[in-house]
């Protein structure tokens, strides 16, 4: 094993990760902001509203990813509305187009979760918060939303995990990340068995940092929800 080699690619990778970092990140955090309306809907009792989110939901869990990412990279295009319009010069990005095929995917895995925990909570605490008045907004935001982030948490936690590994599926459309750049190393060093290792531990560290942050997040939820916070709500 050529240890020198590993130590000397070693920047180009991380600088790499750092492109993997970003695509986790933005992918989860725009995929929340998006699934929790979708959670929403899905739980509704209207099935005009609840059909077309059930409907999302099944596609992007049904199909796999990668077939998702030719088909916003190479399916957008061959729309002419789409090639002269202003988003354009966005949509022939790869990084963009990795970017929203990420978030449409996590937002349907990321509903169907909060689903669950929607369900999950005492129907009998939904009633008493109707017959205290609250609108459906207070209910999903004093009432359902603090007990569901903290029961899914766990759930949502294996997602996070499972997005970092899917960016690699990125280097498909050429974006270079992690294992786009190290796909590139191999090609000019041949030497696989090293470049991805160095590759293979780097997502594990990445993983460690996110298991260990969101343990964290979820002990402190947990606190939260004591009966001396709850009784002040």
């Amino acid at each position: 094993m050529n240890f020198g080699l590993m130590v000397e690619i070693l920047p180009d990778l991380l600088r790499a990760a750092a492109v993997t970092v970003q695509l986790v990140s933005l992918s989860l955090a725009l995929g929340m902001t998006l699934a929790i309306p979708l959670a929403v809907l899905y739980v509704s009792k209207r099935w005009f509203l609840s059909l077309p989110a059930m409907s999302y939901v099944f596609f992007f869990r049904g199909t796999p990813l990668l077939v998702q990412i030719f088909l916003v990279y190479y399916g957008l295009a061959q729309f002419e509305f789409v090639r002269f319009s202003f988003l354009w010069p966005y949509l022939r990005v790869p990084f963009i187009c990795a970017l929203i095929t990420f978030v449409l995917h996590t937002a349907a895995y990321t509903a169907n979760i909060l689903k669950g925990g929607i369900r999950a909570v005492d129907a009998g605490q939904v009633e008493a918060a109707k017959a205290c008045g609250m609108s459906r907004f207070q209910q999903y935001r004093y009432i359902l939303f603090p007990q569901v982030f903290c029961m899914v948490l766990p759930a949502y936690g294996n997602e996070v995990v499972a997005m970092l590994k899917a960016t690699s599926l990125a280097s498909t459309i050429t974006v270079m990340e992690l294992t786009g750049v190290a796909g590139t190393i191999v090609s000019q060093t041949f030497a696989p068995y090293e470049v991805f290792i160095m590759a293979a531990f780097i997502y594990l560290m990445l993983a460690l940092v996110l298991t260990r942050a969101l343990g964290m997040a979820e002990r402190y939820l947990n606190r939260r929800r004591s009966p001396a916070v709850w009784a002040n709500l």
